[in-house]
């Protein structure tokens, strides 16, 4: 099964995502950009300046697919996120919660209950995981990240879903995914650069992996 492919920007970009079949998402802090949406895929949160209160009113109000909690930088902090994950999954299917601190690899399942997603931060330049990925067990959620990368990764683990918007970054200067990498586009412009990233990710997550 292909993983849902979730990507939050503007209403522009969002239009143009789902009429490629992906599903639409927004931060707790930018819900204008889907006030024109029947309904929302996704609540992202504003991970360096987090507002429980902020996101829990949106997730209320949107119910949503999916919502992620805080990240888990600190092992000592768990038992408080996953309590406030408990609560956000009243209003929404499935709760997405990330691991990142290495402490938690000497627990089964890295101290996560089954009852929520694990969300495997894709590392970048920005930072990302240190936790390997044989850690993550069950269905998982990628966070940001290359496509290419992504893709590779669904060999690795089970991917479920997956958000980023890596692609809309790259078309600011002309440049789109080709499939493989991010490259000068022939013609140019945001919107082309947009859509034929798009396009050419959706491409690759129609070859099996070996996990698939």
């Amino acid at each position: 099964m292909k993983p849902d492919y979730i990507i939050c920007h503007s209403k522009y970009v969002l239009d143009i995502a789902m009429s490629f079949g992906w599903k639409a998402g927004a931060r707790y802090t930018n819900l204008r950009d889907v006030k024109h949406l029947n309904s929302v895929h996704f609540i992202d949160i504003d991970w360096k300046n987090y507002d429980y209160d902020r996101h829990l009113h949106a997730v209320r109000e949107k119910r949503p697919a999916l919502t992620v909690a805080r990240d888990v930088l600190d092992a000592t902090h768990l038992d408080e996120i996953l309590r406030e994950a408990e609560v956000l999954g009243r209003y929404c299917e499935t709760v997405i919660v990330v691991p990142k601190d290495p402490a938690l690899m000497d627990e089964p399942r890295l101290s996560v209950p089954y009852m929520f997603r694990l969300g495997y931060s894709v590392p970048t330049r920005y930072g990302g995981t240190e936790i390997p990925t044989t850690f993550f067990r069950g269905p998982v959620h990628l966070l940001g990240g290359r496509p290419d990368v992504q893709r590779e990764l669904a060999r690795q683990m089970d991917v479920q879903s997956i958000d980023g918007n890596r692609l809309t970054l790259d078309a600011k200067f002309g440049d789109y995914f080709d499939g493989q990498r991010f490259r000068p586009h022939p013609e140019g412009g945001y919107r082309r650069c947009v859509t034929d990233s798009i396009r050419n990710v959706k491409a690759l997550w129609e070859t099996d992996t070996d996990h698939d």
